[in-house]
């Protein structure tokens, strides 16, 4: 019991993240908060955090973004899913090689959010579309750090 709300109260904190004002031009680079919370506690906790748990996520972001109903949670559920295969490897890696391999994850993430606007006819410049991918795959050790503290901390298993 005690696991589960702590993990749904990092997601509210990032679902809030995302949603928090930010200049404009910063906005362009707006990290993917949720993605990074998801892919950690799949990577922390892949016998509790999967697949079910970044759909759910990811509809809280579609609702709170108010996008194609079912896009985020997509794309949520196809990085848990990459984060799933990976874990066993990626948990022995420093935090350094950790962001880069979140770099391509979040990069495909990233380019299937690009594929299904396209389909509904907004479709945002490429290239300044993958920035969110390299801004969160540079804050991954500070979210990984933070997150793996409230673990500690609160003794989630």
């Amino acid at each position: 019991m005690r696991t589960n709300l702590i993990v749904a109260l990092t997601f509210i904190v990032a679902l809030l993240l995302s949603v928090m004002p930010m200049p404009a031009p910063m906005d362009l680079g707006r990290p993917m908060w949720v993605a990074m919370v998801a892919a950690y506690w799949v990577m922390a906790l892949p016998h509790r955090i999967g697949l079910l748990t970044a759909w759910v996520a990811g509809l809280a972001t579609d609702v709170l973004y108010g996008q194609l109903f079912g896009q985020y949670a997509l794309v949520m559920t196809l990085v848990a899913w990459m984060m799933l295969l990976l874990h066993q490897r990626i948990r022995r890696f420093p935090l350094w090689q950790q962001s880069l391999v979140m770099l391509p994850v979040l990069g495909i993430a990233q380019m299937v959010l690009l594929w299904l606007s396209s389909l509904t006819g907004s479709r945002p410049p490429i290239l300044l579309f993958l920035l969110p991918a390299l801004v969160s795959a540079l804050l991954w050790p500070w979210v990984s750090s933070v997150l793996r503290v409230i673990r500690m901390r609160f003794h989630v298993l």
